[in-house]
């Protein structure tokens, strides 16, 4: 496969991820939703389904969707991402650029799906929390650790499912998706992939969603110690404040853990 190729079907199965991923935090969180207040395991599941699907429709790259598990299959010593793909620079970058870009639009049309939502919804801190991933209590080092070992368990389950008799393939990825949501999701909202959380935090950042009369400004802190509370100033223009800060946890937590991974699979598989 070329480059295009590569980008394309990433893009197409990681836009779908999100898609349907962001769209189900939507229906929970937002105001007047249908499915307001569904609870934690709808997300689970709703994320989980949105991997299914986008394992599926980027069916021709293997559905990497993921650069922590691109980075894993590179780390693993393996000589293809996926039958008839060589790893080499520029396969790499197809996966990992598709992936994002993929991200970035998904996250946009689910802000169309609920455009209504967003106008009505006024809490800043919820309209955050559908695109991008945060911290039950703000504790940097400790947030990192949870990011590096949840990716850990997932990349290490789906490169161990490739050895298995029938691979069980997008379902076996779904199942561990939302196992991991269940058990370990609770202190950072379980990004487990850098372009989960990059894609619709940029998009946050460039979407009006700000706009809502009334809405209360995203805390700013970035202490490593405290829990994050504080509203922040009243000035700070709401929707505007993406959560900078934070951001890294969810990029180089996810590509550490999935380089582990790769490196223990050399050994255990």
């Amino acid at each position: 496969m070329n480059f295009g190729s590569i980008f394309l079907s990433e893009a197409l199965g990681t836009g779908m991820l999100v898609l349907l991923g962001v769209g189900v935090v939507a229906n929970v969180l937002l105001t007047k939703s249908k499915g307001f207040d569904g609870g934690w395991l709808l997300i689970n599941f709703g994320w989980g389904l949105g991997v299914l699907a986008g394992v599926y429709v980027a069916y021709k790259t293997g559905g990497h969707l993921n650069p922590a598990y691109t980075i894993g299959v590179l780390a693993s010593g393996a000589h293809e991402y996926t039958p008839g793909v060589e790893i080499t620079v520029a396969t790499t970058l197809a996966y990992i650029l598709g992936q994002l870009v993929g991200a970035f639009v998904g996250a946009n049309l689910a802000y169309v799906a609920y455009k209504r939502h967003f106008d009505e919804e006024t809490d800043a801190g919820k309209k955050l929390g559908v695109f991008a991933t945060g911290p039950a209590i703000r504790g940097l080092p400790w947030n990192f650790a949870t990011e590096v070992i949840a990716t850990f368990a997932l990349v290490l389950v789906l490169l161990a499912t490739g050895h298995t008799a029938t691979g069980l393939g997008p379902v076996a990825a779904a199942l561990v998706v939302v196992g991991i949501g269940a058990s370990l999701g609770g202190p950072t909202g379980y990004a487990i992939n850098p372009a989960r959380d990059l894609g619709p935090r940029l998009a946050h950042a460039v979407l009006p969603v700000h706009k809502s009369p009334g809405a209360r400004p995203v805390p700013t802190a970035d202490s490593s110690d405290e829990p994050l509370a504080d509203p922040g100033p009243a000035n700070v223009p709401a929707g505007k404040n993406s959560d900078w800060g934070y951001a890294w946890v969810p990029i180089v937590g996810p590509l550490l853990g999935g380089a582990l991974a790769g490196l223990a699979a050399q050994v255990l598989f």
